[in-house]
């Protein structure tokens, strides 16, 4: 669990640094940052299931957000016929980038899960 921890403080931190030219860094530096101390603080075995789950609420309530938005995931699957994410990192499609915050929130969460999950069983390993 620590290299995985170890690969996602990485990642995250990259994926917030990338978000400078985004048009909306306020919001997503902030929820990569959020993800990359949780896994920080997992490596040194500081486990936060509350934060974990505020997280996942969050995150999951804005991807659903992003599912039905009149861009997000649905209008990229049906309008858009799942055009590639990955052509150019430079999403000049609202579609695209819509899509790819949508994914990134589920990243996010998948760790967020992961981590609380880890956590429980170390807690009642050593109870």
């Amino acid at each position: 669990m620590k290299i995985f921890n170890i690969v996602f403080v990485v990642l995250f931190v990259i994926f917030a640094g990338l978000q400078y030219n985004d048009p909306d860094p306020y919001v997503w530096m902030p929820i990569y940052l959020y993800c990359a101390f949780f896994c920080f603080m997992a490596i040194k075995k500081k486990f936060y299931p509350l934060w974990y789950g505020v997280g996942i609420v969050i995150f999951m309530l804005y991807a659903g957000y992003k599912v039905f938005d009149n861009n997000g995931l649905i209008d990229w699957l049906q309008r858009h016929h799942a055009e590639s994410l990955v052509e150019t990192m430079k999403a000049e499609k609202p579609w695209i980038e819509e899509t790819r915050e949508f994914f990134g929130l589920l990243i996010c969460v998948a760790v967020l899960a992961i981590n609380w999950v880890y956590g429980e069983r170390v807690k009642a390993k050593f109870n």
